[in-house]
């Protein structure tokens, strides 16, 4: 099983955590979607890996919104795999491997490359105090 490492505890990126936990080893396609992730989530200070209609998702890109971080959002349930590249469904695949069991696939944050969590981290973060200096160090919030 695959497992990543949360942004607080200074994990590398997304492909590293996969080669480094991966048990057994993963297929060169299952790879190729993680080093899509990786790409993906590193594009930006902040982003969000969502359903257009889950109300989770929502909340996590109101709150990031309502912050004032212009989150990167990649709506997997829109998203086409076009010229051979992961489809919605496959990032959400792998998605699902990085997070603890149990978790929902989505929304999933990543702050400053480094995946954050799922809502429950998200808001866990917001509450304690411990997201705003997240989203400063990650270059997400100026002030």
């Amino acid at each position: 099983m695959l497992r990543m490492e949360v942004a607080e505890s200074g994990s590398g990126g997304v492909a590293a955590a996969v080669a480094e936990s991966a048990s057994p080893a993963p297929s060169e396609a299952a790879m190729a979607v993680y080093e899509r992730v990786a790409r993906m989530a590193s594009g930006n200070a902040v982003v969000v890996f969502s359903a257009s209609g889950c109300c989770m998702c929502h909340v996590v890109k109101r709150l990031l919104l309502g912050l004032g971080v212009g989150p990167t959002v990649y709506e997997l349930d829109q998203l086409g795999g076009g010229s051979g590249g992961a489809g919605g469904r496959e990032i959400q695949a792998a998605l699902a491997q990085l997070l603890p069991p149990g978790q929902p696939a989505v929304p999933v944050v990543f702050v400053g490359g480094r995946l954050l969590g799922g809502v429950e981290k998200v808001m866990a973060c917001h509450i304690n105090g411990t997201l705003v200096p997240l989203l400063k160090q990650a270059g997400a919030l100026w002030l």
